[in-house]
Order: C-alpha cells, then sequence, then structure tokens
C-alpha cells in the first residue's frame, strides 16, 4: 500500500484492496490499513525520528526505512507494545536490514521518544498552502491531520434531526445534519432503514445551495458514490445522476434502495454525454486533486503534485464550460471541489464567470456551519480551522452560478 502512494502516486483506496487480498481476516485488512494510513499521516515526523539514530540517512525508498515507519506508526501512533510491533517488522527483512532496523527502532524505544502534538506536514505542501491561505491555515491544517475526522451523517429528513441526535447520540452542526464518534457504520441505529447516510459537512453544502426541488428536475454530474444524489432526491427534485462509472452507480444504486429514494442513473462521461433537455439545476462536483479531504485520506499529502493541481483544473473548465447550455434560463448550476487549491476552485470560476456573461454569481441562501461565511467575492471557501467545531471539516471550494432569465 505505501509503495503504491509513495512510489506510484496512487490512491491508498485504489490499491489497498489488491494489497491486502492475502490476508483472509477483516480485522487483520484492517490493521494493514490502519498502518499504512498512520505511516501517511505524520510521514515527517517518523522520518526525523530515524534521522535522528542513524549515521547515514536512508533512501527514502529504502525497505528498512519503510519498515520503521511501519514499527514506529505502530508504537507511537496505534498503541502497539513495542515488542509486538518489531516482531511484525523484522520477518519483512534479512541479514544486515534486519540488525539495522532492530537496533534504530531498539534505540528509539529506549529513548521514549513521541510524536509532536502537532504533526508536520510534507514541506511542499505546507509551502504551497501558506503561499495561497497564509501561516494560520497551515497550522490549522496540521493540528487537523492529526487523528482521523469523526463521522459526520446527513439525514434524510432533517425534521428528525433532534430525535437522531438524541438516538446516536451526535450533535448537529446544520438542520439535518449529525456529528458522532467514529465506529461501525453499519451497526449504527437508522442504518438499516435508510435515515441517513455518511457525508461530511462541507460535501453537504453544494445540494444544499440548491434549495427545496419542488418538482423540478436536476442533474448530479460524478455522481457516484451518491451523497449529493440522496440529497437533492430528499429533498424534491427529480434527479438524473450521471457518473462514468458503472460499478460506481451500483453503490449509488444501493444507497438509493437502502434510503427509499429514486433517481435516474445514467453512466457517461460529461465531455461526451448529452441530455435531451435542459434542467432547473445542475450540480457539478467535479473531479479534482481531493487535497481538501486530507484528513481522511493523508495520502493526497504524499501523491498530489502541481502538475496534477493543473491537470485537474483544465478537465474543470472544460467540464463547467460543456455544461453551461444544459441549466435552463432562471436555473442554477452549483461548481464544487473537495480541494484546498485556487486554481481548481477560485480560478475556475473567476474565468467561467468572465467567460459567460449569461451568468452571474448566486448568493449562498442555505444555512451555513458556524465559522463559514461567503468571501468578499461570494464564493464558500472552507478552509482547515474555519468550522467552529474541533472535529473540523473537509476543504471545499463551493460556487453557485444563476443564469439571466432572459438569455437563451
Amino acid at each position: 500500500m505505501l509503495d503504491g502512494v509513495l512510489g506510484r502516486g496512487l490512491s491508498l483506496d485504489s490499491v489497498a484492496e489488491q494489497a491486502t487480498q492475502g490476508l483472509a481476516k477483516l480485522e487483520d485488512r484492517g490493521l494493514a490499513a490502519a498502518i499504512a494510513g498512520e505511516v501517511l499521516r505524520r510521514l515527517p515526523d517518523y522520518d526525523a525520528l530515524i534521522d535522528s539514530v542513524t549515521k547515514r540517512r536512508l533512501a527514502d525508498d529504502a525497505k528498512p526505512r519503510m519498515v520503521l515507519r511501519m514499527a514506529l506508526a505502530q508504537a507511537l501512533a496505534l498503541g502497539t507494545p513495542p515488542h509486538a510491533a518489531i516482531s511484525t517488522a523484522l520477518p519483512l527483512l534479512a541479514g544486515g536490514q534486519r540488525r539495522l532496523v532492530h537496533g534504530v527502532f531498539g534505540t528509539l524505544m529506549r529513548q521514549d521518544v513521541r510524536l509532536p502534538e502537532r504533526p508536520t506536514l510534507p514541506a511542499a505542501v505546507a509551502d504551497r498552502w501558506r503561499d495561497q491561505w497564509g501561516a494560520a491555515t497551515v497550522e490549522a491544517a496540521a493540528r487537523a491531520i492529526a487523528a482521523p475526522p469523526p463521522l459526520d451523517l446527513t439525514l434524510r429528513d432533517p425534521a428528525d434531526t433532534g430525535q437522531w441526535a438524541t438516538e446516536l447520540g451526535g450533535r448537529g452542526l446544520l438542520p439535518g445534519h449529525l456529528r458522532v464518534d467514529r465506529q461501525s457504520v453499519a451497526a449504527l441505529p437508522g442504518y438499516g432503514e435508510g435515515a441517513w447516510w455518511v457525508q461530511d459537512v462541507s460535501a453537504s453544502l453544494p445540494a444544499r445551495l440548491l434549495g427545496p426541488g419542488e418538482g423540478r428536475r436536476a442533474l448530479d454530474l460524478c455522481a457516484a458514490p451518491g451523497g449529493k444524489t440522496l440529497q437533492l432526491a430528499a429533498a424534491g427534485w427529480r434527479v438524473t445522476a450521471l457518473d462514468i462509472a458503472q460499478s460506481r452507480l451500483a453503490r449509488l444504486s444501493d444507497n438509493l434502495a437502502r434510503t427509499g429514494l429514486a433517481a435516474e442513473l445514467v453512466a457517461g462521461d460529461v465531455i461526451e454525454w448529452e441530455p435531451d433537455e435542459p434542467f432547473d439545476a445542475v450540480l457539478l462536483d467535479a473531479p479534482c486533486s481531493a487535497t481538501g479531504i486530507f484528513r481522511r485520506h493523508p495520502d493526497v499529502l504524499h501523491r498530489v503534485t502541481e502538475k496534477m493541481i493543473g491537470h485537474s483544473a483544465t478537465l474543470q473548465r472544460k467540464m463547467i464550460e460543456r455544461v453551461a447550455d444544459w441549466v435552463k434560463p432562471g436555473g442554477r448550476i452549483v461548481y464544487a471541489v473537495c480541494s484546498l487549491e485556487r486554481a481548481e476552485g477560485e480560478e475556475v470560476a473567476n474565468v467561467f464567470l468572465g467567460a459567460r456573461g449569461e451568468f452571474a454569481l448566486a448568493p449562498a441562501e442555505c444555512a451555513l456551519p458556524s465559522g463559514i461565511a461567503p468571501t468578499a467575492d461570494g464564493f464558500l471557501r472552507i478552509l482547515p480551522g474555519a468550522i467552529d467545531d474541533p472535529g473540523g471539516a473537509d476543504g471545499f471550494f463551493i460556487a453557485a452560478f444563476e443564469r439571466r432569465a432572459d438569455s437563451s
């Protein structure tokens, strides 16, 4: 898993299943994923500890360094007794490498080392976000990466927020939202009857900007796994959900069945697909670098490059330009990305507004979490540390564009 992320630039999710297929027990697969995730969450700090007791610096891709990272993540972050952590590490090595790792790990344990309270972000990421958002945001991001975030749930019926808050022991940041401690999702009350679905509070905001559907038609693009489709359907929209991956649409179909909601599911590529008629609303949750979800997916801190960000921004500009003609006069487009990069948010939105004079920025007329407010430009930009809750929120950019009623 770690080689897939650090060596080949792949996402942890995309390599985890294949990497752990030889492990029969689900708890073993879960432990392997937890070790890999914790290594990625604090990689610079583990490397600093390793370098502090080696005479010559080990290469970044050296097997002893990777094995030491795994052993330290177990001992310092996951609460594994040191003797158990090193016993899983040494069989991965032979000869001199085994002696090296045993010596380095033993030295660090005798020194009673600890991880810093605030993890160290990779230098390239810290520099990029400092340039865009300032030092306070970098500090907040470092605090946010320290531990996996809580579990956010979107309720099918916002009127039931109080009832489910009591039953699940959660707190609501918005009507129709609950935040609970991390635990087995399927075991929670309400899962079987489809009373809610898992969705970060930031990810719930794009659909909220469209308001009640009242039977109007909405197009959800890049829809899977389907949280926004479920939101729109629950709010009374007649939803068409488009996604390029048939397998991801199957998961969306399962979620619709579980919640008792309905939508038309279509497999297709936004760049090639054509609707039969325009929609009252279009929601484009565009493919992006996903750097905003680093709390849940720390691999993005290590595999996303400037080139990838630029490629994603180019694709987003193509997509939003293409779908502009799919919305009726008087209708809205909501463009959203789970990214902390200006190139994928503000810059794309400003280019679109400059090129399409028939669209204007629409105000955010929905309830927002405490600490979140439209920017001076009228966009929603959710940064680390902005939300008034210790559990934080994913980084997001959201903009709503309304088409003039007299345009055609």
